[in-house]
């Protein structure tokens, strides 16, 4: 009678080494408003807070860099807020700033000044015909040229508004291409606002949204036409949690453009995905409160946004200076 088979040994973890380290490194970098280092001479004031919303860390220095380092503890107590400010500037934060020891954390935030405006060196007109065309059409060059620069003289919002959302849009991937290939023609009229403009599109874009939404791209919105009289559809990116771009369709506004018959399509960028998440930041106060949204702030949201993510840097053809 063959003897019987020994059980198996338990599996008992004897070492240590592929232990955790016990503690989590961040640091934390400080820009301005032309997506360059502040000055390293600027006073800023760091302040961190856990997941409680206590304060672990208030450090006033003059430097545009601080390093921390926290206890690891393998939950949710390793998550923190971040928020920064400095005299004469605009303050700003980050929240959810998710820990971990397997690698060092860097978060990138951006102050503008209090009493800032637009430089618009780089947005020439020979960019705009070039990087954006659809803002040329429907008018011979002389015209054409003559309204941008009106709209960059006499609304500077808007059109910093304008170069936000369309910069956002083409940093968007569709099945075929980015929301920006499809433009044709932009409105300019009184519709082209500091938080939105309108243009007409190739209705191919209206299903390469869809498309993108049933991937995860874009969440629907229900009930636009409230929201956005005369819509007929619309949808949210919902890549980040601040500043995504939304495309809402008027698909009753049509024009026969070079032979397509293109419908109206009306892109905007919201502050945040979830404003419960930010009001221990208050970013850049009293932006946030009513009326139009702000250029200025979309420009410091998609910014922060897009280097945490670790996506293509957010660089629309202007800068925010002191004014």
């Amino acid at each position: 009678m063959p003897a019987p088979k020994k059980a198996p040994k338990p599996f008992v973890a004897t070492a240590k080494a592929s232990a955790l380290p016990d503690t989590c490194a961040l640091q934390i970098r400080i820009f301005d408003g032309t997506r360059n280092p502040i000055a390293a001479s600027t006073d800023v004031l760091y302040r961190v807070f856990d997941a409680t919303q206590k304060e672990v860390i208030e450090e006033d220095r003059p430097a545009a860099v601080l390093n921390c380092e926290f206890d690891f503890h393998d939950n949710f107590m390793d998550t923190y807020s971040v928020v920064a400010s400095a005299d004469g500037y605009r303050q700003a934060g980050f929240t959810p700033v998710k820990l971990t020891p397997l690698a060092n954390s860097v978060l990138d935030l951006m102050l503008i000044p209090k009493n800032c405006g637009f430089n618009f060196a780089d947005a020439t007109w020979d960019w705009i015909k070039q990087n954006l065309p659809f803002l040329a059409k429907g008018a011979d060059d002389a015209t054409g040229q003559t309204r941008y620069e009106n709209l960059m003289e006499q609304k500077a919002p808007s059109l910093a508004a304008l170069l936000n959302i369309t910069t956002a849009m083409k940093e968007i991937h569709l099945p075929v291409g980015s929301p920006l290939d499809y433009l044709r023609q932009v409105k300019w009229d009184d519709t082209l606002a500091q938080d939105r403009f309108f243009a007409y599109c190739d209705p191919a874009l209206l299903e390469q949204v869809k498309a993108a939404a049933a991937q995860g791209e874009f969440a629907p919105e229900l009930n636009s036409a409230f929201f956005h009289p005369g819509a007929t559809a619309s949808w949210k990116q919902i890549q980040f949690g601040e500043a995504n771009v939304q495309l809402t369709f008027h698909e009753n506004d049509k024009l026969v453009i070079d032979g397509v018959n293109c419908i109206v399509v009306e892109p905007d960028i919201d502050y945040y995905k979830d404003l419960g998440a930010h009001t221990l930041l208050e970013v850049i106060p009293n932006a946030l409160t009513h009326g139009l949204t702000n250029p200025e702030v979309v420009y410091v949201l998609r910014w922060i946004a897009g280097r945490h993510a670790g996506v293509a840097e957010f660089d629309p053809p202007y800068t925010i200076v002191a004014a």
